[in-house]
């Protein structure tokens, strides 16, 4: 599994990185966090529709294909999700908290993410990620991993609009696909934002992580980022061929300390090294 990362450099230094826009729904103030779980707000690049002005564009209520450019242009961003993917279909949205992380053996097939799969994939842009190694007794030992090069990590993941069920969804027409909290009780849905949300799609462990846990996040290099990205791309086999895991050598690994374990906590302490 994948379940807690890092995310606190800078919007607009990612956004060079991964050579993309920096999406409305980005507050360049906002509070870096060393320890993100699922349900928090966290960043992604993905090519979107473009809703502004492009040839093509219609109005802007998300509801054709993004990857069908014969109708809407896209352009690269980097935005803001909720971490646990919630289908168009899904009753509500606490679905998300048990679909933060997709399997790439199944990803492709299962309900709630084959359709994402198709045509709406990203890549969850993160400084490190955690995982625990099972110890002696009850005790489990935090690791954190990087990517050895020092550069930020692209987790191959998915991404979808929830709108509050098909009945919210057909009273919606022309609201913006922006991230936010929704309640499905609402009496007046065309006033309520879509949510965003998005899953990190997850391997078996490579040789940098083998001896921490059995299943690592699939970690796109950037010459496969524009495959990946590309929602003109429906080749299912050349997509499922990038979903592996990383050679060894990728990732660089610390043991750290336990208190990130607790989500209140957070802070440049939580990455600090400490003795196994």
């Amino acid at each position: 599994m994948c379940g807690r990362i890092s995310l606190y450099s800078d919007p607009d230094y990612l956004a060079r990185i991964f050579d993309s826009q920096l999406g409305p729904d980005v507050d360049r103030d906002a509070r870096p966090s060393w320890n993100v779980p699922p349900t928090r707000s966290i960043l992604a690049v993905a090519d979107v529709p473009d809703l502004s002005g492009a040839p093509g564009a219609e109005g802007g209520d998300g509801g054709e294909d993004p990857g069908d450019r014969g109708v809407r242009a896209v352009h690269r961003e980097l935005g803001r999700y909720r971490w646990g993917l919630v289908p168009s279909w899904a009753k509500d949205p606490s679905m998300g908290s048990r679909t933060f992380n997709a399997r790439a053996e199944t990803v492709a097939s299962k309900p709630s993410f084959r359709s994402a799969f198709t045509a709406r994939r990203l890549a969850v842009v993160a400084d490190g990620f955690y995982e625990w190694r099972q110890g002696p007794g009850t005790g489990k030992q935090p690791y954190y991993f990087t990517r050895s090069d020092g550069n930020p990590l692209a987790l191959a993941g998915l991404w979808e609009v929830w709108r509050g069920g098909p009945a919210a969804r057909d009273s919606r027409a022309g609201a913006p696909d922006i991230p936010g909290a929704l309640d499905p009780a609402d009496p007046d849905p065309v006033e309520r934002p879509a949510l965003r949300t998005c899953t990190v799609i997850t391997t078996t462990a490579g040789p940098d992580m083998g001896d921490i846990h059995h299943r690592m996040p699939v970690v796109l290099e950037p010459e496969v980022l524009e495959e990946w990205l590309d929602p003109d791309n429906r080749d299912k086999p050349e997509l499922e061929s990038l979903l592996v895991p990383s050679p060894a050598g990728t990732l660089v690994r610390r043991a750290v300390g336990r208190s990130v374990g607790n989500v209140r906590n957070d802070g440049p302490e939580l990455i600090e090294p400490v003795e196994e």
